[in-house]
């Protein structure tokens, strides 16, 4: 399915104060089956009609997704629920009072309205309620759940920023609405609920800690799918290269002076073998040296995973811009949002982790 649009709509809107006009135009669009790409308190989302079937399919073909891997449907309020899934666990309520609207997606039974390709052909279905008011105003206007994975093309770093919609999706999408950066910058957490036991199966903006806090019993897997592979996974970000910038990423992992005296090396070496070389890495870690045309981006203080988690895709993104090669970094500590950010980075390093 290739039917690109002739030309995609770029409307500046307030994330505070969402004009009714923009809204009413974006939402007529995914009345009609159309795609509207938007923001999110995580990343941009690129949405339709989650209870069209043929407008899904042009979700996965707009991104060159795999249909084995299922999109979130988002929801406005707790009265949608019911529309989209069925047989919902005591737990469900309970995370939905302590962290909805917010960055949590739930695995639950999939409803009979919710066509299967949204879930990649599995009984089930990821829901999240977005806190960001244009995605909130958007859902609202459009009388309809919305199906919206990452706003990105497959695999690539997700879109934090409306013009990396574009970069990705220009001509593939209708309407794109710019609402400025994301705040999180970090996809939702995915909690499966379906099992005997709570499973968390992509850390996100909601950190487990806070969720052991409601749920005490809950697990953490991973899984690595290969996108070839033809399986179908259960959750968005379970794909083994996911998050990629187009450069290959090294991540190394260790003791963070060896950590850095390992990157300097290997740039070394890259840069003997005529290979050009970005270095992404915390303030503090900065590397000094005498290296031309490395290109740094630091990503804000150790201290401060937040903001480090935000500036993470635009950092990788801003690399690809000056066509590097290789692209390095070090560990970050995993705890909170950490957990996110190492996500992340294993992903797009296609599962491989030098061990210093």
């Amino acid at each position: 399915m290739t039917d690109y649009v002739t030309r995609t709509r770029v409307y500046p809107i307030d994330p505070l104060h969402p004009n009714d006009g923009i809204i009413a135009i974006a939402a007529d669009a995914i009345r009609d089956g159309r795609l509207v790409a938007f923001p999110t308190e995580t990343v941009y989302g690129l949405g339709a009609n989650a209870m069209d079937e043929n407008a899904v399919a042009r979700i996965f073909a707009a991104k060159q997704r795999p249909f084995t891997d299922p999109v979130i449907v988002h929801i406005a309020h707790m009265e949608q629920l019911d529309q989209v899934a069925v047989n919902l666990p005591d737990s469900a309520r309970q995370l939905a009072a302590a962290f909805w609207a917010g960055a949590l997606t739930m695995v639950l039974t999939r409803g009979a309205r919710i066509p299967a390709n949204v879930s990649a052909g599995r009984d089930t279905v990821a829901v999240r309620m977005p806190r960001h008011r244009v995605a909130h105003a958007l859902i609202v206007a459009a009388g309809v759940p919305i199906a919206a994975p990452s706003a990105n093309v497959f695999s690539r770093p997700s879109a934090t920023i409306a013009a990396h919609v574009l970069d990705d999706l220009e001509g593939r999408v209708d309407v794109v609405l710019d609402g400025g950066a994301s705040p999180i910058g970090l996809e939702s957490t995915v909690i499966d609920l379906t099992g005997d036991t709570p499973a968390i199966l992509r850390p996100g903006g909601v950190t487990v800690e806070q969720i052991r806090a409601v749920l005490p019993d809950v697990q953490v897997t991973a899984r690595y799918i290969d996108a070839e592979s033809g399986e179908a996974a259960a959750s968005p970000g379970e794909m083994v290269r996911h998050y990629a910038p187009r450069a290959r990423l090294l991540l190394f992992d260790g003791e963070r002076d060896a950590v850095n005296a390992r990157i300097m090396s290997e740039t070394a070496r890259l840069i003997d073998a005529d290979q050009r070389v970005g270095i992404l890495a915390p303030d503090e870690d900065v590397p000094v040296s005498s290296f031309r045309g490395v290109l740094v981006k630091a990503l804000g203080s150790r201290d401060d995973l937040t903001a480090i988690g935000a500036r993470l895709f635009a950092a990788m993104r801003a690399l690809d811009a000056h066509n590097v090669d290789v692209i390095l970094i070090g560990s970050l500590p995993k705890d909170g949002i950490g957990a996110a950010i190492w996500d992340r980075l294993v992903r797009a390093a296609e599962g491989q982790i030098i061990q210093v």
